[in-house]
């Protein structure tokens, strides 16, 4: 069974041209100070889009979405529009999932992400569609075979009547083949600006102990499209060495670290040993040799170097920026083929709106 893993908005493309589009709904039953329902619309991993049921309004998230409107004259009253119809739904299918597993009371969180990618370079797409309950799969679209996937016994009734419904998968795979990859284009030529934006990164060296783990330390990125690794004699190592997740800042920017254990090199051999950071689109690689006059440690209270408290404080107010994103269902699957519920067939959506109403499970 594969679960979910809440993530402040980890999310690693390899592709250095991979653009996605997502949007994640989440409904909630009893859970205080929290609204019932949440969404959080994503466009490479930068959120630009928020509703909740207290406001029950669609609003920009970035400024750059004001451009929308350019184009598509009553966009926020349509996505609004769209989004109460969805809360309702929530509020039903969590009832209804209730039933299936015989619960009653108690605190309980559907879900739902949906969205596509899309490759500029080749061309390539992709799309996805998956919902979720309790923190587990509920049911998934397979957009190849055009078929819904129940892993658990309590969803194989909503599967086959989504199956049986005339045009549901037709419009399924209309919309993520063709429509979502529209709109992911138009947002990306709207923030084209920011979304296309390089910066570079400051690198550290840090450890707490002589005797812990050295972590090298890449704050302040842009793109989160990089890779961050530790090398020795010019190969890259896959042993000793533990990989952060790729964190938000509060300024928009990214950070990653990832840990060397150095129990078992010898001082002499330390010379051998450097952190590399690649960043997407930028041909040099940023190197640091792993010298212990350049290691900044809390081990010496007089020492000069120290533990870079500027970068620790940004990442956690980042955090506690994204934390109602993450609330809101930024929600995401182990396996990077993630995806959530998905919309009716005849009129969740008329061009007009990038996001879909839900389906009810009845």
């Amino acid at each position: 069974m594969k679960k979910f893993m809440l993530l402040l908005l980890f999310c690693h493309v390899a592709s250095p041209v991979l653009h996605s589009l997502k949007y994640f709904y989440t409904g909630s039953s009893q859970v205080p100070n929290f609204p019932e329902f949440v969404s959080v619309g994503l466009v490479d991993d930068v959120e630009f889009d928020h509703y909740d049921s207290n406001t029950q309004r669609n609003e920009p998230k970035q400024d750059w979405m004001e451009k929308v409107t350019a184009d598509e004259a009553g966009y926020w009253d349509r996505q609004t529009q769209i989004l109460q119809g969805s809360q309702q739904v929530f509020k039903g299918n969590i009832e209804t999932v209730k039933k299936r597993f015989n619960q009653t009371g108690g605190v309980h969180i559907a879900q739902m992400m949906y969205g596509c990618e899309w490759d500029d370079e080749t061309g390539a797409t992709n799309g996805f569609n998956q919902q979720g309950y309790d923190g587990e799969d509920w049911i998934s679209f397979d957009l190849k075979t055009l078929t819904w996937i129940a892993p658990t016994p309590q969803a194989v009734i909503t599967k086959h009547k989504w199956e049986r419904e005339a045009g549901r998968n037709e419009y399924w795979k209309n919309y993520l083949t063709q429509e979502c990859i529209d709109w992911l284009k138009k947002y990306v030529d709207y923030g084209r600006s920011t979304l296309l934006r390089t910066e570079l990164p400051s690198v550290s060296l840090l450890q707490k102990t002589p005797s812990s783990p050295v972590t090298c330390h890449a704050s302040g990125f842009y793109p989160n499209k990089i890779m961050l690794f530790w090398r020795r004699d010019g190969e890259e190592l896959h042993e000793d060495v533990d990989h952060g997740e790729i964190l938000h800042n509060h300024d928009g920017t990214f950070q990653k670290s990832v840990d060397l254990d150095v129990s078992s090199v010898k001082a002499e051999d330390w010379g051998r040993y450097s952190c590399v950071f690649q960043l997407s689109g930028v041909n040099e690689d940023n190197v640091t040799k792993l010298d212990p006059k350049v290691i900044k440690t809390n081990r010496a209270p007089d020492s000069p170097s120290e533990f870079p408290t500027g970068a620790v404080v940004g990442a956690v107010v980042g955090l506690l920026v994204l934390v109602a994103i993450c609330i809101a269902g930024v929600i995401f699957w182990k396996r990077r083929n993630n995806g959530f519920q998905r919309a009716k067939t005849s009129d969740s959506s008329d061009g007009s709106a990038s996001s879909v109403e839900a389906a009810p499970l009845k």
